[in-house]
């Protein structure tokens, strides 16, 4: 399976190319592109900054940009906290896209988007403030709305971005559960 893996606001870290290799060990192709072009933040606030400084439109055209050669074979898009808002916006709208895996992060969804049953994969912290409960409430809606086939995870008491080990937000335990279902929803697909 050929997968598009984005990175959050806080750039292209170590722990996405950790995620990157653990899908490729598995068997897949792994895309990872650099969106912030070698710049990465040792905090959120810090990797919002570089976000708004290079725009969201700018972002969402080079993940577009960065899709485009490898959309045609059918994507898995996956993404971490902002990377899956980006790798959401991009499934929704490529007809061709085979699943959306979602990590720490999902995306408002256009009026009229819809797909033929796009399963699609979240793994969330529980609570997030960035992805409270109303909201993810609504999203689900939404999406199951849209025709997506969704599965929901949350993780009681684990931070933010849980899954990079890097970060105050890790929680090991959580991280290898997320893993655990994440690489069996991608065999599925």
């Amino acid at each position: 399976m050929d997968i598009m893996l984005f990175h959050s606001a806080q750039g292209l870290r170590p722990a996405v190319h950790a995620a990157a290799d653990r899908l490729r060990a598995a068997g897949h192709e792994v895309h990872v592109p650099d969106l912030y072009d070698g710049r990465t933040a040792d905090t959120v606030e810090e990797g919002m900054k570089i976000k708004e400084e290079i725009g969201s439109d700018e972002l969402l055209r080079r993940a577009v940009a960065a899709s485009a050669p490898h959309s045609e074979r059918g994507l898995l898009y996956a993404g971490f906290s902002l990377g899956g808002s980006l790798a959401q916006n991009l499934a929704l709208a490529d007809e061709k896209a085979r699943g959306l895996l979602l990590l720490h992060g999902t995306s408002d969804i256009a009026d009229g988007a819809t797909v033929d049953d796009l399963p699609v994969q979240l793994h969330v912290a529980d609570p997030d403030p960035f992805e409270p409960h109303d909201w993810l409430n609504a999203w689900y809606l939404r999406m199951r709305r849209a025709g997506a086939d969704v599965e929901v995870f949350r993780y009681a008491g684990a931070g933010h971005l849980y899954t990079d080990p890097d970060l105050p937000d890790f929680d090991s335990e959580a991280a290898e559960q997320t893993w655990r279902v994440a690489l069996g929803f991608v065999e599925s697909l």
